[in-house]
């Protein structure tokens, strides 16, 4: 299926690690123009060179920016946009995942996981109203199925971010731009979250493995080709939709 984002330009925060970096490939498979970012120096570095060998004819651009920073992040979006001329889609995907019923964990996750978005959605508008371009967020099955890690902001907040989405999608449409939200569930990525839980808390691992009905948990590829496809012109006439891509893990019925 041709998806039409040749010459698109793509933003995607958090791209350097599992379901950004996933991303960030997704759409340079398909031609697009990626400007990434994560807060580590060294792991901008190490991205740039293996996309550099891996995609060599593509245009990939990571910077060092911490989200938590907003004046950061937003002056990463007008460099963004002076460089490659326009914006036609941002992915924000960034989580501090926070997991502690704390005051400090909740101002945390609020911060990083809706006051950065709100941010560089906000500072991007302008730029995504000029080309008729969208919003593809990052939420969780967690913000749709209360789970092991309640009490705590990270459910809270990624149900957030799903209501968030439907609000831009409905304020926005009027003016071209759409907004969709994609949830995963499970997603096994070896250096990540679940990589390291199987190595320090092989108990929790087990359990949770055992809630996957198709007896495996996702692939990051998995992910990154569910908001690729909702970024393209192939979903044209989609937006306010929450994607759960989990192979089926959450048991209630999505309204």
């Amino acid at each position: 299926m041709h998806l039409g984002l040749e010459k698109k330009v793509v933003l995607v925060t958090g791209g350097t690690k599992g379901i950004g970096r996933a991303i960030v490939a997704g759409f340079l498979l398909e031609g697009a123009t990626v400007h990434f970012c994560s807060r580590t120096e060294k792991d901008i570095t190490a991205a740039n060179t293996k996309l550099a060998s891996d995609f060599p004819s593509a245009k990939a651009h990571g910077s060092v920016v911490d989200v938590s920073k907003l004046d950061d992040l937003n002056a990463w979006v007008e460099s963004c946009a002076k460089e490659s001329g326009q914006i036609d889609v941002v992915v924000p995907n960034v989580s501090c995942f926070a997991m502690k019923n704390t005051r400090e964990d909740w101002q945390a996750c609020f911060h990083t996981d809706m006051l950065a978005l709100w941010s560089i959605i906000q500072t991007s508008l302008p730029y995504l109203e000029k080309t008729k371009g969208n919003v593809v967020t990052i939420s969780s099955v967690t913000g749709r199925d209360v789970d092991f890690t309640a009490p705590s902001p990270y459910g809270a907040m990624k149900a957030a971010v799903v209501h968030y989405t439907a609000q831009l999608a409905h304020t926005m449409a009027g003016k071209g731009v759409r907004a969709n939200c994609v949830s995963p569930g499970n997603i096994y990525i070896e250096d990540g979250v679940w990589g390291d839980i199987e190595r320090n808390l092989p108990d929790l691992f087990k359990s949770q493995m055992a809630l996957n009905p198709m007896g495996r948990m996702g692939k990051a590829e998995e992910i990154a080709d569910a908001v690729v496809f909702l970024a393209s012109q192939r979903a044209s006439f989609v937006s306010g939709t929450n994607t759960v891509v989990d192979g089926s893990l959450c048991t209630g019925v999505q309204l």
